[in-house]
């Protein structure tokens, strides 16, 4: 019988450290993706357009620190290790970058005060000297063999590529303390939306992972100059740590604005599916409804609908009994419905009334002195009443049943109601066609 061997952590990154890059980066490049229709669609929007170059820069720090990618890189430029300062100079740039859209993001892009001002210069003039230095220290430095994994536990003692790697990860780390401070403190603030308040705890989590991705390469190199070999810090701990960042990162500053979008979008499609009911009702009464648009967004369809809607229930309101309203608001509070909720159940047994009495000619065209303002402004409100079917129909039905006593009792009027209901037979026999 075969014995399988299980892998140790380390054996296992070590097998597929050569394709282990490609998953942050297929999750950055999906992010982008995500985010590019909206970049597009917005691009006047500076903070989509930062959000949007973050995630190309970190999608490109891990396509290019692939062995891969170091290798093909190296042979077309000639120089060995090549690759080694440009991997450093976009992880530092990302870092910046990074500063630069939390500080931009949290003062608000309208933000042009002083002090807004000068940390942006200074982070760029700071970080953009860190990237100058870092290639003229390559320039100086004597490294021959061609490293994929270990560059900078291999030249730790090397001159000046051992002040490149320090420089590198001082400012990398330097980076994400101070990215990680300004996030929760943010996180701290009292009123922020909810979403954005999420964003901002999965970056505090992504920065927090660079920090101890920082802290396996500072040990491995530090390791290193006291002459003790800990590589797998550098090459087994550190990556997982740089693939668990990006995903979060990514995540941190997709989930505001893309959960804002869909949460618009929800509201939207919502208040559509919302007026249907009155949408039914108008159709029966203008004989048709709104064409359909195959390309119609969901704002579109929308607006054409509520657009139907009121252009339906204007020359329709004209014929709302004010009476027949006045007994169906008194029915309405004798059932016990709060009084803000009876008057919207009878204004929409009112129309349904008005719809109920079909086609009408010219001469019976209304009197065209009713105040639709309220009306036309409330429609959905009057859309959620229709689906009180069982409310609209007792409500009718009392309101019928006093009709036809008040012959007979003028007096009589309905429990709750502020005044007498007037006799409405014949308002009424219009409004049914009876």
């Amino acid at each position: 019988m075969r014995t399988v061997v299980a892998l140790t952590p380390v054996e296992f990154v070590n097998q597929f450290y050569p394709n282990f890059w490609w998953i942050p980066a297929g999750v950055l490049a999906a992010a982008l993706a995500i985010k590019l229709p909206s970049i597009i669609r917005l691009w006047k929007d500076p903070m989509l357009r930062a959000v949007g170059g973050l995630l190309l820069l970190a999608c490109a720090v891990f396509v290019f620190v692939a062995p891969s990618t170091i290798a093909r890189v190296n042979r077309l430029t000639g120089v060995a290790n090549f690759s080694g300062p440009w991997v450093y100079s976009l992880l530092t740039a990302f870092c910046a970058f990074c500063l630069l859209l939390i500080i931009s993001w949290r003062n608000g892009p309208s933000d042009r005060s002083d002090r807004t001002r000068r940390a942006m210069r200074g982070v760029v003039a700071v970080y953009s000297g860190v990237i100058v230095a870092m290639w003229v220290l390559f320039a100086l430095a004597d490294v021959p063999v061609e490293r994929l994994r270990d560059l900078d536990t291999y030249y730790a003692n090397t001159p000046y590529m051992r002040e490149l790697i320090v420089l590198y990860l001082l400012a990398h780390t330097a980076a994400a303390l101070v990215t990680n401070g300004l996030i929760w403190n943010w996180v701290r603030t009292d009123g922020l939306d909810s979403l954005l308040r999420w964003g901002l705890k999965f970056l505090g989590v992504g920065y927090a992972a660079q920090l101890l991705f920082d802290a396996a390469k500072i040990s491995a190199v530090v390791a290193r100059w006291s002459g003790r070999d800990v590589d797998w810090l550098s090459t087994a701990v550190a990556p997982p740590l740089a693939c668990l960042s990006a995903v979060l990162i990514a995540i941190g500053f997709i989930l505001p604005h893309a959960g804002q979008y869909l949460h618009g979008r929800w509201h939207v499609r919502l208040a559509h599916h919302e007026l249907r009911p009155l949408y039914l009702l108008m159709k029966t009464v203008n004989g048709r409804g709104v064409p359909f648009l195959l390309r119609a967004t969901p704002e579109l369809r929308l607006v054409r609908r509520e657009t139907f809607i009121r252009d339906v229930l204007l020359p329709l309101a004209r014929h709302i009994d004010d009476d027949r309203r006045e007994r169906f608001h008194a029915a309405a509070l004798a059932l016990g419905h709060p009084p803000e909720v009876a008057k919207v159940l009878a204004a929409t047994a009112g129309i349904q009334d008005a719809a109920d009495a079909g086609p009408r000619t010219r001469e019976d065209d209304g009197t065209g002195a009713h105040d639709t303002t309220e009306l036309l402004r409330e429609i959905g409100a009057l859309s959620r009443a229709l689906r009180r079917t069982e409310d609209l129909r007792a409500i009718r039905a009392l309101a019928r049943d006093h009709t036809e006593e008040a012959p007979h009792s003028p007096a009589d009027h309905l429990p709750g109601a502020t005044r007498p209901i007037p006799d409405g037979s014949r308002t009424g026999s219009r409004a049914h066609g009876a």
